[in-house]
This record gives structure tokens, sequence and C-alpha cells, in this order.
């Protein structure tokens, strides 16, 4: 037999479905959550010798996100995953570090007959925003927050000219393009103090948004610099912020064998093959 350790080790229990009302007076509120936990300790004797005895089994992670839903007052999902891991860290000293993700789908209040109905619902997009929260034994909450398939496009505004020409481009030059994008972002959170993520998280969300829409886009690249660069200056609190934004194409149909114009009206929006761009933002 070859001489072997064990380099590295986690477990957990992921994909635990969970939905929250939280009954207000007038009115109710939901949260759609889809909760991982990963635990990292001192679990060689299980993986070498079949001994369980260091082990929280995952169907227990499981219920303890329940009960923990149950009895936590968070108002955001990365103070709900604060208060996992502090649990399950002060149950268990085998376990060395904690992490916990969770994914939350939009539910917005349905609008009946001209106003917002207080407890029926309307699923939003499919955007979900996303948070990861790690704590290593001894230390703090390293929180990485953020958002994916947030499905943006706009038709103007957007060019894509002067770049490389080879023997195999085809590609044509233009100044007026359709710019369509399914972004995600990541971003980490100075931890100097408590944070009202929630704010946080909207602030961040709708500077990209106001910065997409408004910007003079000669590339994807140059967008996207511009608006993890608003980030940043909009929320001081973030360190430093990761966009992916793969160019969803949208082809430019040929009507000139029609005997017609097409004078950037009717396209073929196409989504593979995609290109993909990303780049992370750090804070000086």
């Amino acid at each position: 037999m070859p001489m072997v350790k064990l380099a590295q080790n986690r477990y957990g229990k992921s994909r635990v479905r969970l939905l929250k009302v939280t009954r207000h007076e007038g009115h109710h509120h939901v949260d759609e959550w889809t909760v991982e936990v990963l635990l990292q300790g001192d679990f060689i004797s299980a993986h070498v010798e079949g001994d369980n005895s260091k082990i929280l089994p995952t169907d227990t992670m499981k219920n303890t996100v329940y009960y923990m839903a149950h009895r936590s007052s968070a108002t955001s999902m990365e103070q709900f995953a604060e208060e996992l891991i502090d649990f399950l860290l002060s149950r268990n000293p085998q376990v060395l570090a904690a992490e916990v993700t969770v994914h939350s789908a939009l539910w917005k209040h349905m609008k009946v007959d001209g106003s917002l109905h207080p407890t029926a619902f309307i699923r939003g997009s499919d955007e979900q925003q996303t948070t990861h929260v790690v704590r290593h034994q001894p230390g703090g909450f390293q929180v990485t927050s953020g958002l994916s398939n947030l499905v943006i496009m706009k038709t103007a505004k957007s060019g894509f000219e002067d770049y490389i020409v080879d023997e195999l481009t085809t590609l044509k030059p233009t100044s007026d393009r359709i710019f369509a994008t399914a972004c995600t972002a990541t971003w980490k959170y100075i931890h100097a103090a408590p944070l009202h993520y929630n704010q946080l998280r909207e602030r961040a969300r709708e500077t990209m948004l106001h910065t997409f829409a408004g910007h003079e886009s000669k590339s994807v690249q140059q967008t996207l610099y511009a608006m993890g660069e608003a980030v940043l200056e909009a929320v001081t609190e973030i360190s430093e912020i990761t966009l992916t934004m793969p160019n969803k194409h949208a082809l430019l149909v040929d009507l000139d064998r029609f005997g017609m114009k097409n004078n950037n009206e009717i396209f073929v929006p196409t989504d593979e093959p995609h290109g993909t761009i990303q780049a992370t933002l750090v804070r000086m």
C-alpha cells in the first residue's frame, strides 16, 4: 500500500430547501432559501478507521437549519448564516471551521387592483441573491455576498470596434448593437462592524443597474469595469467585487433577400456559444 495522508476534508448537507413566512400585522414577508452547510475539522478517524464518533450526521444539519430558522430573528440571510454557524461551532468542538452558503429566490407582493396584496406573492425572476459565510475557530466571519442570473439588456449605447482582425475573423465591427447579459456578481465585505446587509445589497444592485443603463459601452469589458468601479465607490463597506458577464448575442437577421432593410430591429437571440468576461476589482 502507498504511504498516504488525508490532506483536506469537509462534509455537510446541500440543497436544504426552506420557505419562511414572517407574519407581520397587516402583511406577510416570505424568504425562500436553499442552504448548504459544510464543516471542516478533526474527522481523520472517520476516514481512516471508520470511527463516526466525531461525525455530526448531515441529517442533523438539515434539521438544525429548520430549527434555527424558526428561532432566528435575523433580517438578512447573511445574519441567518452567521447564527447557524455560531450554533454549530458552539456545540461541536471537533469542528475547526463552518461555512454556510445561501441562495435566495425573489418573491414580490402581487399587485391586485392597483395595490400590493399583503399575503399574495409573485415570483420576480430567475435572479438569485447569494451569500457565503465562513468562520474558523478562533476567528471572525468572512462574508461574501452577491447575486446571480441578473438578466439585463440594452438596445442603445453599445458597440464593439477596433479589435484584432486576422484571417479567421468574421465578426463585423458595429457602433450600434444589442448588449444582453446574465450578470453574476460577488463581493466581499469589510467586516469591521455589524452591517445592514439587505440595504448594502440593494445599493450595490441599483448601482450596477444604473451604470449599465447609462454607460457608453465600447465593450463588455469596459462596462463591467465601470459597474464594479461604481459599486466600490457607492458601497464603502465592500472591499472587492468580482463580476462575470456572458455576452448573450443577438444576431441581426439578413432581410435583404426579402427586399427589406433591417435597421437594427429584427434579431435572433442566442446564448450558445457566448463570450465570457470576468474581472475582479479591489479597493486600493
